[in-house]
């Protein structure tokens, strides 16, 4: 397996020429998970802080998105980019400045004074994270070189991953409860720093040989496409769709994205060669990750305000109500490694996605009184059943035929098509949940509480039923693109999900 971006450039640990392994690998392990978990922590802990963070800085309805589509469109839109940087900068000092930057990103929108500058500084998050995950994936594998103890090492890594979500919904609910939501945030800079300090005299530097070539128009292009579109599901919501101001977002973003595919098929050094999601097998497993990360962050937007504000849960109960989801995809996902040569990916992937969407389709029948046991809950055990058999084969299809110098940005597609897809999901999604609020006031006039209740529902249950029909489009994307059967998957090695 390869780290680098080129086929024409080699890994060097800039300080071991003999090619020696090193023999603090397994403490350099710990700190670099350190630095993921809080990457992950700080998704969680913002999707319980929304709701007060948004009435403390007096953000609009249309506009709450940003404070989730701020960070997940430049930690997407520029994580390949990040894992170019890295393997030509080196690895450590990309992982060193990343979680600095991490840190300054977070002081500023710990202490931001108005939504403008939250929201600068969640995409500020955002871009230093695509520098930092990439470099912390690579430093993983160029320091555990044999394949047993590399398999170990990204077994650790995982469940700090998977573990740190549930975490985070418990101490974004206790810091956003006894303390308020800008320490979600805050919370990030001692550990980052203590962190990169640490990282200094333990952590091996490397980086690639050869000259670095950065794609800088493919990366100005595909970001600015993706935060027009983002743009314009948000004016959507308070001018509506025929609004020129609409229309002009959507057409420029319609033609920087083009101008990306453009770029990307003439550049020596491309960001994403484009023969990596042309074929058909990885092509739809990407595009199945875009579909079903656009349902799923929608769903945890939504159901953070239905608990706190419709069944007046405390930001500390709704963490806990999110615990079994947590929980459902870390045991579905282990399950899913076992049954993948048994049964193949399409067929795993798209029973997954078939219970994800039916998980999503029950939460049609909430309403200002649900139980949480009777209505909530076989809602997210069903999704995150099926999104943890849906995550495992789509992330081994991105590598099934790839060449060895394609499987860093190949691995790399999986998170940045769930973060872009996370993005437009959430964007879209509350237009549609605005517009449905809107349009039920209007029909129904403007009343007291229990009307106002009454039109969240509608607005949730709308957003509801199109992030179901987002995630029954990827099961139809799978059947209908995938082929690849269960020897296909057999051998592949799964590449961390770096852009190198």
């Amino acid at each position: 397996m390869t780290t680098t971006l080129d086929h024409q450039a080699e890994d060097r640990p800039v300080d071991a020429a003999d090619g020696s392994p090193d023999p603090r690998r397994w403490l350099a392990l710990w700190i670099i998970a350190v630095a993921q978990l809080m990457v992950v922590l700080d998704a969680a802990i913002m999707n319980i802080a929304i709701p007060h963070a948004q009435a403390d800085l007096d953000i609009s309805t249309a506009n709450r998105q940003w404070i989730i589509t701020a960070y997940t469109v430049a930690f997407g839109g520029l994580l390949l980019l990040g894992g170019r940087v890295a393997d030509y900068l080196g690895r450590k000092r990309a992982f060193s400045w990343g979680l600095l930057g991490f840190a300054l990103a977070s002081a500023l929108g710990g202490l931001a004074p108005n939504a403008g500058l939250l929201f600068a500084a969640r995409a500020l998050q955002g871009a230093f994270a695509a520098l930092l995950a990439p470099a912390a994936l690579s430093l993983i594998t160029v320091a555990f070189t044999e394949s047993h103890e590399r398999a170990k090492a990204f077994g650790v890594y995982g469940a700090i991953s998977g573990g740190g979500a549930a975490i985070g919904l418990i101490v974004g609910g206790l810091l956003t409860e006894y303390a308020s939501w800008r320490w979600c945030l805050l919370v990030n800079v001692p550990i980052a720093i203590i962190t990169a300090v640490l990282a200094l005299p333990v952590v091996r530097e490397s980086r690639a040989e050869g000259e670095a070539r950065y794609d800088l128009p493919g990366a100005v292009t595909v970001t600015a496409g993706l935060v027009a579109l983002v743009y314009g599901f948000t004016v959507a919501a308070e001018d509506g769709w025929g609004d020129a101001r609409t229309i002009g977002l959507l057409v420029g973003a319609a033609v920087l994205l083009v101008a990306f595919v453009v770029v990307e098929s003439r550049t020596s050094a491309p960001l994403l060669p484009l023969r990596v999601p042309w074929e058909r097998n990885r092509g739809g497993s990407f595009l199945a990750s875009l579909l079903t990360g656009a349902g799923l962050f929608a769903m945890f937007l939504f159901l953070t305000y239905y608990f706190q504000q419709t069944l007046g849960y405390s930001a500390l109960k709704t963490g806990f109500a999110f615990l079994p989801f947590s929980g459902g995809i870390i045991v579905s996902a282990g399950l899913a490694s076992q049954f993948l040569p048994r049964v193949g990916p399409r067929v795993l992937a798209g029973t997954g996605t078939t219970l994800a969407a039916v998980g999503m389709a029950l939460l049609l029948g909430v309403g200002t009184d649900s139980s949480y046991v009777v209505h909530i809950l076989p809602s997210e055990l069903l999704i995150s059943i099926g999104m943890g058999f849906s995550f495992v084969p789509l992330s081994n299809l991105a590598l099934i035929g790839v060449a060895p110098h394609d499987a860093g940005v190949a691995s790399a597609l999986v998170n940045t098509t769930q973060q872009i897809g996370g993005a437009l999901g959430t964007a879209l999604l509350n237009t549609v949940y605005a517009t449905a609020v809107t349009n039920y006031l209007a029909d129904h006039g403007r009343g007291g509480k229990a009307l106002l209740d009454q039109a969240q529902i509608e607005g949730y249950t709308t957003a509801f039923l199109w992030g179901a029909i987002l995630i029954a489009l990827a099961a139809v994307v799978i059947v209908v693109l995938i082929r690849a059967g269960r020897e296909s998957t057999t051998n592949v090695e799964v590449v961390p999900a770096h852009a190198g």
